[in-house]
């Protein structure tokens, strides 16, 4: 790719959320789960640092800390949302968004995917999706 690679790098603290307690319904998580979910994710700090190709992104709860790092363009492994281990593909889809479809390592689910796209106003835009069920989640910079 010829163009300049989006820095997502920075701080990033959540402004808004459509679907998250019906994407984890589609996963199959409990209704108490669920609600544990729902309420720790309502204020994720998340925090990006990227060099080149290269994302790390750690997203801290009330509940829990995740950490992923992945290089675009190459598949590596990671949990869903819902905590089953899976195969991402991260990709290119424009200059500025990142689309990855999730493979599950064992059992059944729904397809799962994400991107993450920097919108002109410098907001980021995560999508999950798992089946048909589309979750929103708008960050803004701290």
């Amino acid at each position: 790719m010829e163009n300049k690679v989006t820095d997502f790098s920075g701080k990033w603290k959540m402004k808004s959320s459509e679907n998250f307690e019906e994407l984890l319904r589609a996963l199959g998580v409990n209704v108490f789960l669920r609600k544990i979910a729902v309420a720790a994710a309502s204020s994720p700090a998340v925090e990006i640092t990227q060099q080149e190709e290269t994302l790390s992104i750690k997203t801290s709860t009330s509940v829990r800390t995740t950490n992923v790092s992945f290089t675009v363009g190459q598949s590596f492994s990671e949990t869903t949302v819902d905590g089953r281990p899976c195969t991402s593909f991260p990709k290119w889809e424009t200059d500025r968004k990142i689309s990855c479809e999730q493979t599950l390592q064992k059992g059944d689910g729904p397809k799962t995917a994400w991107t993450r796209e920097l919108t002109n106003d410098g907001e980021l835009i995560l999508t999950m999706t798992a089946g048909d069920v589309v979750c929103t989640r708008v960050y803004e910079r701290e």
